[in-house]
C-alpha cells in the first residue's frame, strides 16, 4: 500500500545537509552512531562529531556546554537512555537555561522489537514534555522526519524529537507543508476524528479506510508536535465529529492521548478514547507481533472509534 522507509537514515542524511550549510552545527553521540545514522555526518565533518562514549548523561553536559558557547548542538542515542538515564542533566543543564540543544532519539516504543524491555521505551514522551522549554515532536514517516529535523535545528531552543527503529510507511509527501507545533488533517471525516502521532498514524489511516467500508467517516489528524499541542486543529476536530481517539506507541498514561483529554476536558468535553501502551512494560519479540499484543492495530482503533461513536449517540 505504501512504501517502507527508514526514519533514522532521513534523519542521517539531512543532518548531513545542514551541516553542509550550517558550519556551528554540532553533532554527539553515545557509541551508537551507526545505529541512530549520526554516522554519516561523522563520516564528512568528523571536526565537528564527538562521540562520548556509553555515558549518556556526560554526554548532555557537553552538549550544553557546546551550546552555551554558541554551537546548535545534536545529541543523538536511543530513546530509552536519551531521557530516563540522563533526566536530571537535560533538565538542570538543556531545559532549565533554555539552550539550543536538540535530542533526538531513535528505537523510541515497543517497535524496537528483539532487544526487549530494556531498550524499548513507552514513557519518554512524558518525560520530555513535562519539562518547561521542552519541545516534542514526534514525525509520521521518514519524510518528515527530514523536515521535522530542519525545523527544529533552525529554531532556537531545546525540543526532543523521538523516531523508531524500523521502517514506516510514507503517509506523506514533499510538497505537504511541515511547521512546528501544528497538526495536519490527513483525511477529513464528520463521525469520528482520530488523532496520531508517529508510526501510529498510518495504523490511524488503515482503520479509517477500514471505518469507511462500515459506512463510518473518519477524520485522521497527524498530531506531529506534541508539545505544543495544536489546541485549535484538536478542538476543530472535536467540534466537527462530537467523538475522539487517539493513538500513539507510547504510555497511554502521559502521552498524547493524555495532552489531548485533558485540552478537551478543559474546552470542548466529548466521548474519547486512547488507543497506546497500556500500564506496562514490554517484551522481547517481532515488532509487528507486539503491536498486536499490545493493542496498537488499525483493528484496534476502529473498536475505539465504534465506542466513542457509540457514546456520543447515547
Amino acid at each position: 500500500m505504501w512504501e517502507m522507509a527508514s526514519q533514522r537514515m532521513a534523519f542521517g542524511r539531512t543532518l548531513v545537509e545542514i551541516g553542509r550549510e550550517n558550519t556551528d552545527l554540532v553533532v554527539l553521540g553515545a557509541d551508537l552512531s551507526s545505529s541512530t545514522k549520526t554516522r554519516l555526518f561523522e563520516k564528512e565533518f568528523p571536526e565537528r562529531f564527538f562521540n562520548c562514549g556509553i555515558a549518556e548523561a556526560n554526554m548532555m553536559g557537553v552538549a550544553a556546554g557546546l551550546a552555551a558557547s554558541g554551537k546548535t548542538v545534536v545529541a543523538s542515542t536511543f530513546a530509552v537512555f536519551a531521557t530516563g538515564r540522563c533526566y536530571d542533566q537535560i533538565r538542570q543543564s538543556i531545559a532549565y537555561p533554555r539552550l539550543n540543544v536538540k535530542i533526538v532519539a531513535s528505537h523510541a516504543g515497543i517497535t524496537v522489537g528483539g532487544d526487549g524491555a530494556s531498550h524499548q521505551t513507552a514513557e519518554d514522551i512524558a518525560l520530555m514534555k513535562v519539562l518547561p522549554n521542552m519541545r516534542v515532536v514526534v514525525p509520521a514517516d521518514a519524510i518528515e522526519t527530514s523536515k521535522a529535523t530542519r525545523a527544529i535545528i533552525e529554531s532556537e531552543g531545546p525540543y526532543y524529537m523521538r523516531m523508531g527503529r524500523s521502517d514506516v510507511p510514507t503517509i506523506t509527501s514533499e510538497d505537504d507543508k511541515f511547521e512546528l507545533g501544528k497538526a495536519s488533517i490527513m483525511r477529513d471525516g464528520s463521525d469520528v476524528a482520530i488523532i496520531g502521532t508517529g508510526i501510529m498514524v498510518s495504523q490511524a489511516l488503515k482503520a479509517a479506510e477500514m471505518l469507511r467500508h462500515e459506512g463510518i467517516d473518519a477524520m485522521v489528524v497527524n498530531m506531529s508536535t506534541i508539545k505544543p499541542l495544536d489546541e485549535e486543529t484538536t478542538i476543530k476536530a472535536a467540534r466537527r465529529t462530537g467523538a475522539v481517539v487517539t493513538a500513539e506507541e507510547h504510555s497511554v498514561i502521559f502521552g498524547l492521548g493524555n495532552s489531548v483529554a485533558m485540552t478537551l476536558g478543559e474546552k470542548y468535553p466529548v466521548p474519547i478514547r486512547r488507543v497506546g501502551i497500556p500500564d506496562t512494560f514490554g517484551e522481547s519479540g517481532n515488532w509487528d507481533e507486539l503491536m498486536v499484543k499490545y493493542g496498537l492495530t488499525p483493528e484496534n482503533i476502529v473498536s475505539a472509534a465504534k465506542e466513542v461513536i457509540k457514546k456520543k449517540e447515547e
